[in-house]
């Protein structure tokens, strides 16, 4: 037994020794999923029926115009040396032109991500600070009556749809709070010109309009409430289960037993231990939303990344179908990536078990 344990440690302390090279297989896979998906999606936009030439053009255009722009758009070409082509010229930073916004996709995302991450980042913030203190609650007074209420509303969150929260949300302001912003992101009364990043509240504090940062958090507020409904739901649920479990381990009640405070066990201890799942879940939450939030756009005519989304897979406009599900799946790793070293930090034993 001592014999394979001491194996096992002279197995891991390489990866243990060289975090270098952990790293570098996390980008190795990140780099083999990206070519995957680049694939798929190319294949897949490309195979769906219809003539994204003719979509483009509309019914009124020639068939001499609808070969011209099939042979400019390369669709005459043999499918693999359609993909080459476009990822040749992806590496050098160009998605090619939309067809419906006759605009470089590069620029039509420049415009639309930045609204649909800074609507995201504050819907997971809402998760954060709803769902975790709402998650302890219910574990510490479990089968009591603020566990019932904790309970329901988590339930609700998972089970209502979203778009019906964010209608609900609207009337509501509209009927009860005057002037409170129900659509858009920003009132154009402020003569506001844009800034170099395209999230507002970052802009506006660089440029020291606070203003503008405060109009920017009302215009957030309902869009971002209705979008985190679902996750506040689920994380709530996990982070009172993960609490619950761990309540039963060994060194928890030996604490107890010793008469540590209760604050204690459950904010330095418990809550750390717990937290593990919560954070996983919150991290695919980050990546999901970025390609499920069309919804709450269309309702709040948001005019971010989502909904440019749906719109050019509705138009099958090619180039900008496939720079949208890359992007989307750029966002999934890159969370996974940044979830896996939280996770790490917080619990280093399950970076030494992956790397056994």
């Amino acid at each position: 037994m001592f014999a394979h344990q001491e194996a096992t440690t002279k197995k891991a302390s390489p990866m243990q020794q060289h975090p270098l090279l952990a790293v570098m297989t996390r980008l190795g896979t990140f780099v083999l999923v990206m070519v995957a998906l680049s694939i798929m999606i190319f294949t897949l936009a490309r195979v769906v029926p219809g003539d994204p030439a003719r979509m483009a053009l509309g019914p009124a255009a020639t068939p001499e115009q609808v070969e011209a722009l099939r042979l400019q758009m390369g669709l005459d070409k043999p499918l693999a040396l359609q993909y080459f082509d476009y990822v040749g010229h992806a590496l050098q930073g160009d998605l090619g032109q939309s067809l419906v916004s006759q605009r470089p996709v590069t620029t039509d995302l420049a415009q639309t991500v930045p609204a649909t991450v800074e609507l995201v980042l504050v819907s997971v913030i809402f998760m954060f600070l709803v769902a975790i203190p709402l998650g302890v609650i219910t574990a510490h007074y479990r089968d009591r009556g603020l566990d019932h209420i904790g309970r329901i509303l988590s339930l609700t969150g998972v089970t209502i749809p979203s778009f019906l929260f964010a209608i609900t949300l609207q009337l509501l302001a509209a009927k009860f709070i005057s002037g409170w912003p129900i659509i858009g992101r920003l009132d154009h009364s402020l003569g506001w010109q844009g800034g170099p990043t395209g999230f507002l509240i970052l802009d506006g504090l660089l440029a020291g309009r606070f203003d503008v940062v405060l109009d920017a958090l009302k215009h957030l507020a309902l869009p971002a409430f209705a979008l985190s409904m679902a996750g506040i739901g689920q994380i709530t649920r996990i982070t009172r289960s993960s609490m619950i479990e761990n309540q039963r381990k060994d060194h928890v009640l030996t604490l107890q037993s010793f008469g540590v405070p209760e604050r204690v066990i459950i904010f330095r201890y418990l809550l750390k231990l717990s937290s593990i799942a919560p954070l996983t879940i919150m991290g695919l939450e980050f990546a999901s939303l970025i390609g499920n939030a069309f919804v709450i756009e269309m309702v709040f005519a948001w005019g971010g990344f989502a909904s440019y989304g749906l719109t050019s897979i509705l138009q099958k406009d090619l180039n900008a179908v496939t720079a949208v599900v890359l992007v989307a799946g750029l966002f999934f790793i890159v969370a996974n990536m940044i979830v896996d070293i939280l996770i790490s930090i917080i619990d280093p034993r399950l970076g030494r078990k992956e790397a056994r």
